[in-house]
């Protein structure tokens, strides 16, 4: 590995490394502003603007293993790069797609592509900034590209959307990406793990076959609720992830060495993320839906209401870097977590949108450091030469969480709804919400508002036992990483 003295050539190296973080919140937030132009000009189906959506999410989450891996072995700078021309490549090919099946195809190879980046941007920092305070400051200022991509989204979305066609959200990327093929060779470090033998194919899809069912099931049950097929595929993925953990054991040289969980700060650091994560998307999701259905925002409306909440991660991921020079990491994280059930108890008593967006502010800034300084321990506490394996769980565990919690706080607040309007709504309207605000659209002004009225107050029930949960869980999430961790310096 190349032995890096940090200077202003590295922090320059950094600032190129916040573009694909960057882009990585801002594409997929304009491109959910783009999908009701996309689905008017290409004449998509609700199904297939949910798949423009879906497949870009799947491969992405599935290929980060495989990918940071191959970086390990080819070189986490040319991987960088490799990533780099081929979304731009398949950026092109979405904007100018000609129907909706092509547009699909082109953000699969855009997740596939992406997949690349986070991976590469997190080992290259980790090379670029070997001693433990920059590098924890180097992820900080990552976590806060990703959270600045979310804030400034929908205001960068909706001028594009208002001046230019819906390709416009996918050329996006193209300046990003020509702007990292040129400037990321001469400032980047190429790292490689000198000993990490070929890439096994039979790994790489089964860690691809133990993640894609998985997301996949629990984005069904968050969309529809349980069912067979959705448990099936989940079952499906958890049977593939034991194969994979049992190949990895038995391999010379393993495509993922499993003993990286056996460390401690390893394995807590990777579970606090997911947990954490879990909690947030979750939430996030049931917030974007409470300023659409309960408040009647337009998605552009609501994303500017978000955007707050994206400014509370930016402070707190590039203070705790700071607080961890004097405060135990574990502790600046148990702290933020703290911080982060105190905003969720907010959310327990919201009504109007002012003590809604403050307490997703307070949740958000008790999550920067979580977000930061976990991703630094994962990253930080694995052998330089597996940085690029150890990039990619550090991505892939709040990519899975993510998922899950959107899933199983979504399940709680429709079981919720359904419960209360059980016997007080027609039955179109008993599902969710969104069924009840369609409902309301065929009737008369009064029907409609009673119906919207309790539909409504339903909703806020069980968005409030969510957050009630949520805090539950950021309490004890704190209390597990400052015990198991209680040592760590």
């Amino acid at each position: 590995m190349n032995v890096v003295t940090t200077g202003k050539r590295e922090w320059i190296g950094l600032a190129v490394l916040t573009l694909p973080a960057l882009l990585a919140s801002l594409e997929l937030t304009v491109t959910n502003l783009a999908l009701p132009a996309i689905g008017r000009d290409l004449g998509a189906s609700g199904t297939q603007l949910l798949w423009i959506v879906d497949i870009y999410a799947f491969l992405l989450a599935g290929s980060l293993i495989t990918m940071g891996v191959w970086g390990d072995r080819i070189g986490r700078r040319r991987l960088l790069l490799i990533g780099a021309a081929v979304y731009g490549l398949a950026s092109l090919l979405a904007a100018f797609a000609p129907d909706a099946g092509s547009l699909i195809a082109a953000r699969a190879l855009m997740g596939v592509a992406g997949s690349t980046l986070m991976p590469s941007t997190l080992s290259l920092a980790t090379a670029l900034f070997p001693e433990p305070r920059q590098r924890a400051v180097a992820i900080g200022v990552i976590v806060a590209s990703v959270s600045g991509g979310t804030a400034i989204g929908p205001l960068v979305g909706g001028w594009l959307l208002a001046h230019f066609w819906w390709g416009s959200a996918f050329l996006l990327a193209v300046p990003f990406m020509a702007v990292l093929l040129v400037v990321a060779p001469p400032l980047l470090p190429e790292v490689r793990d000198p000993g990490a033998g070929r890439l096994d194919l039979v790994s790489a899809l089964l860690s691809l076959g133990a993640v894609l069912p998985v997301v996949y099931g629990l984005k069904q049950i968050a969309a529809d609720g349980p069912d067979v097929p959705s448990a099936a595929a989940i079952a499906a993925g958890v049977a593939l992830g034991a194969a994979f953990a049992r190949r990895q054991r038995a391999l010379a040289v393993p495509f993922v060495d499993l003993r990286l969980f056996a460390d401690r700060t390893f394995g807590v650091a990777a579970a606090t993320l997911a947990l954490g994560i879990f909690v947030l998307w979750g939430s996030n999701y049931a917030i974007a839906q409470y300023l659409q259905l309960v408040h009647g925002l337009s998605p552009l409306e609501a994303g500017l209401w978000t955007a707050p909440s994206a400014a509370g991660v930016i402070a707190g991921s590039l203070l705790a870097p700071r607080l961890a020079r004097t405060i135990r990491p574990p502790v600046v994280i148990g702290v933020g977590l703290a911080v982060s059930a105190a905003g969720y108890l907010v959310l327990t008593q919201t009504g109007g949108l002012a003590v809604l967006v403050t307490g997703a502010v307070v949740v958000s800034a008790g999550l920067g450091p979580m977000m930061a300084l976990a991703t630094d321990l994962v990253v930080g506490s694995a052998p330089p030469e597996r940085a690029g394996a150890a990039a990619a769980i550090s991505s892939t565990a709040p990519q899975l969480g993510g998922a899950l919690g959107i899933a199983l706080l979504g399940s709680v607040i429709t079981a919720v709804y359904r419960n209360e309007v059980s016997s007080s709504l027609p039955p179109a309207a008993r599902d969710s919400l969104t069924t009840a605000v369609a409902v309301a659209d065929g009737l008369p002004e009064r029907l409609a508002a009673e119906l919207l009225g309790t539909a409504r107050a339903a909703f806020v029930e069980g968005f409030h036992l969510a957050a009630a949960i949520s805090a539950g869980l950021m309490t004890g999430i704190a209390l597990l990483i400052v015990t198991l961790l209680r040592s760590r310096r």
